[in-house]
């Protein structure tokens, strides 16, 4: 069918996904061919001690993202969008969105990057025998009760930012099994929250004579292919500010990051694993089976499908990259060279291949913010070497993408080495990647394992969620996620795979020895900089 014309008929999937400084809006077809696309940047801000974005920005951002969409179909097919045959929204997983019974937000919204929440995570990973992280939902809460924060009283519902966004525009107070297992524990073998441990945490609370108990404000938990309400006449106009879209849309569960990373890199099987790097970093295995013990640095969350996964996730990534990056750019503009900005981070990239295994001696810690698995509340971006270290561009950039993995890798060496978890496929995604063959060949250093990148790994979570609206959508009687993807979506595609090579893992290696002792080092600059 001509597009044009598949367009106007809404034999179409839309996928919308809240990133930390971008959401993006991608259109399929049938096949999950990306047809349109639109983008909103914004920026979450540090207010009175608290990571978070304002809802005005949420509503502000996403009707942004959606005209754009409309610009691009426009552009490029000169048609507009009235119908869509579903709808899948997604966002940054875990933090707390919390509600009275007449739908008010109780306190500004706490997002995943907040470390405040120590206290609550150790009590409740004690209590539980399970992980549970401090930017978990249940962590947020628990931390609230435990501060005797006013507003605990008032909870109604709450919830993750993909939950506020679905429930706003369907009515449905309802997760994706992979965004809940990241607010509360989920039981694989039900699909459901844990309930010996709902059981626990109403037992620890029981004396606060709270008028709610969890399961009442907890989200409903669905599961990848279940119909998760209908677009209102009300969230209609509210995604669309034009008033050109109809409601009753069929929308698919909301899901996190995570679990959108899993789909757009069809790594949702048991074995298979992947690598997002952005602003945040996490990897995730789906696992063969649970772990012996319980390890802080390693999560346990689900696939949208509810297979158990092992998650390593870290808050800082990129950022600093960036940073740098950023400084370079001004250097060259403050003598008159205007470099594009994509020529300038391939360039710096390809330069980092250049340097030495080890880097040179040269150490960076990337923390913007607090990186828990490494054990530090709070951060301060930091580069370290010695007078007699090889002190040179690419040993320089090297140490950068280096540090960009490094908590991250000090997580998996616990699932690989200790745990013995064997994967067969790890794919990378997201803007580390984006120059060919650099960050996949770091990346397939710092975890000692094949890593392949897919042509579509740039379309990212958005897309992923436009597919799971997809698969709600089309697909057949019992067919699982996993075959939808491999038959229908990635039939043929492999991606192409780089192998670690010894040097490279030897010199990450040497690194990180240097990197873990030299953690000493990042502590005092975090508490000198107080």
């Amino acid at each position: 069918m001509d597009t044009k014309l598949l367009i106007e008929e809404g034999k179409t999937s839309l996928g919308i996904e809240f990133g930390s400084t971008r959401i993006k809006a991608v259109l399929i077809d049938e096949k999950g061919t990306p047809l349109a696309a639109g983008g909103y940047e914004w920026e979450n801000q540090y207010i009175n001690g608290i990571w978070t974005y304002a809802l005005e920005d949420v509503w502000k951002g996403l009707q942004a993202c959606y005209q754009d969409l409309l610009a691009d179909v426009k552009k490029q097919y000169d048609t507009t969008i009235t119908k869509i045959g579903s709808i899948g929204f997604s966002a940054m997983m875990h933090g707390y969105l919390a509600f009275d019974k007449d739908d008010n937000l109780l306190v500004p919204f706490r997002t995943w990057r907040n470390t405040i929440t120590e206290e609550a995570a150790e009590k409740l990973t004690k209590e539980f025998n399970y992980n549970i992280p401090q930017r978990w939902s249940i962590s947020h809460l628990y931390q609230a009760i435990l501060n005797k924060e006013e507003h605990v009283k008032d909870v109604a519902f709450f919830t993750t930012l993909a939950g506020y966004v679905h429930w706003m525009l369907t009515g449905k107070k309802v997760l994706g099994v992979g965004d809940a297992s990241g607010m509360f524990p989920i039981d694989i073998k039900t699909g459901n929250y844990d309930e010996v441990m709902v059981d626990k945490f109403n037992t620890l609370i029981n004396g606060e004579g709270f008028g709610w108990k969890l399961g009442d404000i907890l989200p409903t938990v669905l599961t990848a292919g279940e119909n998760a309400g209908t677009l209102t006449e009300e969230g209609a106009k509210l995604l669309d500010v034009s008033g050109q879209l109809a409601a009753g849309i069929p929308l698919c569960p909301p899901e996190g990051d995570a679990g959108t990373g899993m789909t757009a890199t069809n790594s949702v099987g048991i074995r298979t694993g992947n690598v997002s790097a952005g602003t945040s970093v996490f990897a995730m295995v789906v696992l063969e089976k649970e772990l012996s013990k319980v390890y802080p640095e390693i999560d346990l969350v689900t696939t949208p499908d509810g297979a158990l996964v092992g998650m390593v996730h870290c808050n800082n990534c990129t950022s600093d990259i960036n940073a740098w990056v950023s400084i370079f750019d001004q250097f060259a503009e403050s003598i008159g060279a205007k470099i594009d900005k994509n020529t300038l981070y391939t360039t710096l990239f390809n330069k980092a291949l250049e340097g030495e295994g080890d880097c040179g001696g040269l150490i960076s810690y990337n923390y913007f913010s607090g990186e828990p698995v490494t054990g530090f509340d709070e951060g301060a971006p930091l580069f370290v070497r010695k007078a007699e270290d090889n002190f040179t561009l690419a040993n320089f950039m090297r140490a950068h993408l280096y540090s960009a993995l490094a908590a991250l890798k000090a997580g998996l060496d616990l699932m690989f080495k200790e745990e013995g978890v064997k994967v067969d496929k790890m794919f990378g995604h997201g803007g580390y990647f984006k120059t060919k063959g650099v960050g996949q060949r770091i990346a397939a250093a710092a975890m000692n394992s094949p890593v392949s990148v897919m042509e579509t790994a740039g379309e990212g979570g958005a897309w992923g969620i436009a597919l799971l609206a997809n698969y709600m959508e089309k697909k057949e009687a019992a067919e699982s996620l996993q075959d939808y993807l491999n038959n229908k979506i990635f039939a043929g595609q492999s991606g192409s795979s780089m192998e670690p090579t010894a040097e490279d893992v030897a010199g990450f290696d040497k690194f990180m020895k240097r990197y873990m002792a030299g953690l000493a080092i990042e502590h005092a600059a975090v508490d000198a900089y107080k």
